[in-house]
């Protein structure tokens, strides 16, 4: 499979995707939107697209111009029967992208923090290896309504819409299953200065540190999820 990477930031890689592609005999090519000289691929030069984090937000395009050009490209993505994978603000590109309203959230989630699951109903099989009240870290403070004919998946007590599918093409995850110590490190090196903010889902840099014992498991419960996600059949469908 041909993956294609939008990365928004240097600092925010796939993580442990690359990992996953390279078992997989995936290959991974990428636009940096921090570099000068980028290029989006044509549609026929990739199968998959990889969307992730980055602290910019959606409609911030006066200073970051490169995202009305990315916006379009992921809804031509889309309508194209890709299968798109949005991380964080990936996640929120592909709601803006679809037609939701994105906006700042009720506070901040920093840290290692409980993914919830839809009550009363079944667990949607893409998460269903998940524990209830799965613990992965997260990094963001904008949050984002469902597009038209979303699923959601999971949520937090923060942040209702953590987590949704559209077909089964489309996946967006408001949280990090990819990071790796590594990856978290330079976070907290480049944005480490957000913790030091008020806010009762904000950990210290101490307790993130701490969470690095759930990364292991992150990790083998992503390359799952990927699997099943990645394995299921195309369902084209197309945006207005």
């Amino acid at each position: 499979m041909r993956i294609h990477c939008l990365q928004h930031v240097a600092f925010e890689s796939p993580g442990t995707i690359i990992e996953w592609a390279a078992q997989h005999g995936h290959t991974i090519t990428y636009t940096y939107f921090f570099e000068q000289g980028r290029r989006l691929p044509l549609l026929t030069e990739f199968d998959a697209l990889l969307i992730m984090g980055g602290y910019m937000n959606v409609d911030e395009e006066a200073e970051f111009p490169w995202l009305k050009e990315e916006k379009t490209f992921i809804s031509q993505s889309i309508a194209a029967g890709k299968k798109l994978l949005g991380i964080c603000l990936g996640a929120q590109l592909i709601a803006a992208a679809m037609g939701a309203r994105v906006y700042k959230g009720k506070e901040k989630e920093i840290g290692f923090l409980p993914l919830q699951f839809p009550v009363g109903k079944k667990r949607d099989p893409l998460l269903d290896h998940f524990a209830d009240e799965y613990l992965l870290f997260h990094w963001h403070g904008d949050s984002f309504d469902l597009p038209a004919d979303a699923q959601l998946l999971a949520s937090t007590t923060a942040c209702k819409h953590q987590a949704f599918t559209v077909g089964n093409n489309v996946l967006a995850l408001q949280f990090h299953p990819e990071m790796n110590e590594d990856t978290i490190e330079q976070m907290l090196l480049h944005d480490g200065k957000e913790l030091e903010e008020k806010g009762i889902y904000i950990q210290s840099v101490e307790a993130v540190r701490n969470g690095y014992v759930y990364l292991e498991r992150n990790k083998r419960d992503l390359f799952v999820l990927l699997d099943k996600f990645f394995n299921s059949s195309p369902n084209p469908f197309s945006i207005p």
